[in-house]
C-alpha cells in the first residue's frame, strides 16, 4: 500500500511537471508573437504615412494646395502615425504583462490562436484544446496599394426606353405607316466616361456598347413581306390582333459630353461629382444587326393563333445613325437616328427614329 502511494505522487508530480512545462511553452509561444506583432505595427503604420506623404505630394504638384499647407498637413500625419504606434504598441504590451501576471494562462484571452495576422498572411483557423483542427492561410503582400488620388474613368450600365418610328422619304411622320404609341424601342449596354482635360471636368467623352431593339408595328392590318429583294407592307388576309417587326442591333456608340459638375477633395482623394447637374451629350454610334424577326397574332376558326418568323427581310446589316441626350443627374432625355435605310434597295428610303428616356444606373 505505501509503494501504491509513492507511485501515486511520484505520478502527479512527473504530471504537474509536465503541464507546467507545456504552460511555459505556450507563454514563450504567445509572447513572442506579440513582438512580432509590435514590429509591424511600426512598419504599418510606417507604410501609411509614405502613403499619406505621397498623396500631399501630389496635390502640391498639381496646385491644389500651397506648400505651406503640404507642410502642415505632412506634421500632421507624422503626429497621428506616431501616436497609433504608441497607443498599439501599449495594448500589446498590456497583453505580455497581463500573461505574465497569469504565469500564460488566461482565461479568455484577447490574443487567441485562432484568428491572427501571421508575418505576411492571415490565419484564418479552429483549435480544439489548443491545437489546431482545421486553418487556412491568405497572404496580404500584394494588399498594399496606393490610394488612387483622382480617377478619370467612371463606368455605368446604361438602359433607354422610348417611341420608335421611321422617317419616309418625302413624307412627314403623321403619315407614316407605322403606329406612333404601339413602336417602341429598349436600349441597354455598358458605358465607360472619361473626363478629357487634367483639371476640368467640362467635358467628357463617353464609349462603350449597347443593344438596340427597335420595333415597328404597321397600321391598318398590315404585315411585311419579301418579295426578292424587296420588303413591303401588304394587308394580312385575317384580322390582325398584332403585328410587329423587331430589328435587334449591337452598336458602339460615343459621345461628347458637356456638364458642371461639383468637385469633391479630401486629403486623399479629389472627384468630381455629375450625379445631380446638367449634363449633354452628342455623338453617334455603329455596329451591326444581329437578328429581324416578325410576330404576328390572330385568329381563325376560333383558334388563337401566334406566328414569329426569323427571317432577314432585307434590312441593313450594317447600322450607323447619330444621337444625343440631355438631362440632370442619371435621367436624360434621349434620341438617336439612324443614317441606315431600314431596308435595303428599297425604292423609297425609310430610316429609324427613336426618341425617349435615357437612365445611368
Amino acid at each position: 500500500m505505501k509503494k501504491l502511494s509513492t507511485f501515486l505522487v511520484a505520478l502527479f508530480l512527473a504530471f504537474l511537471t509536465q503541464n507546467v512545462l507545456a504552460q511555459n511553452d505556450g507563454f514563450k509561444t504567445k509572447t513572442a508573437k506579440l513582438e512580432k506583432q509590435k514590429a509591424r505595427i511600426t512598419a504599418q503604420e510606417k507604410d501609411a504615412l509614405k502613403i499619406e506623404i505621397k498623396s500631399i505630394n501630389e496635390q502640391l504638384e498639381r496646385g491644389v494646395i500651397t506648400a505651406e499647407k503640404a507642410q502642415e498637413m505632412k506634421e500632421i500625419a507624422a503626429k497621428k502615425r506616431a501616436m497609433n504606434i504608441e497607443n498599439r504598441v501599449a495594448i500589446i504590451d498590456n497583453r505580455i504583462a497581463l500573461l505574465e501576471r497569469n504565469d500564460g494562462v488566461v482565461i479568455s484571452d484577447m490574443m487567441t490562436d485562432s484568428d491572427t495576422l501571421v508575418e505576411d498572411q492571415i490565419r484564418i483557423g479552429v483549435d480544439i484544446n489548443g491545437k489546431p483542427a482545421e486553418e487556412f492561410f491568405f497572404s496580404t503582400k500584394n494588399w498594399k496599394r496606393d490610394l488612387k488620388y483622382d480617377r478619370r474613368t467612371y463606368s455605368d450600365f446604361v438602359i433607354a426606353i422610348g417611341l420608335n418610328n421611321a422617317l419616309i422619304e418625302d413624307q412627314s411622320l403623321s403619315d407614316s405607316p407605322y403606329k406612333i404609341g404601339g413602336s417602341r424601342f429598349f436600349e441597354m449596354g455598358w458605358q465607360w466616361r472619361t473626363r478629357v482635360f487634367e483639371n476640368s471636368n467640362a467635358l467628357r467623352i463617353n464609349y462603350g456598347f449597347s443593344f438596340q431593339f427597335n420595333g415597328l408595328k404597321p397600321k391598318d392590318n398590315q404585315y411585311f413581306v419579301e418579295n426578292d429583294d424587296q420588303t413591303e407592307l401588304q394587308e394580312f388576309p385575317l384580322e390582325l390582333n398584332k403585328s410587329k417587326l423587331r430589328m435587334d442591333n449591337l452598336v458602339f456608340p460615343v459621345h461628347l459630353e458637356f456638364g458642371s459638375s461639383r468637385v469633391r477633395e479630401t486629403e486623399k482623394t479629389i472627384r468630381y461629382d455629375i450625379d445631380r447637374s446638367f449634363r449633354f451629350g452628342i455623338g453617334g454610334y455603329g455596329g451591326f444587326n444581329i437578328g429581324t424577326r416578325q410576330k404576328l397574332k390572330y385568329s381563325e376558326n376560333g383558334n388563337r393563333i401566334k406566328e414569329k418568323f426569323k427571317r432577314d427581310y432585307n434590312t441593313a446589316d450594317l447600322i450607323y445613325g447619330l444621337s444625343a441626350y440631355a438631362g440632370v443627374g442619371g435621367t436624360q432625355l434621349y434620341i438617336k437616328y439612324d443614317l441606315n435605310p431600314i431596308f435595303q434597295d428599297a425604292p423609297i428610303e425609310q430610316r429609324n427614329i427613336s426618341l425617349g428616356l435615357r437612365f445611368d444606373l
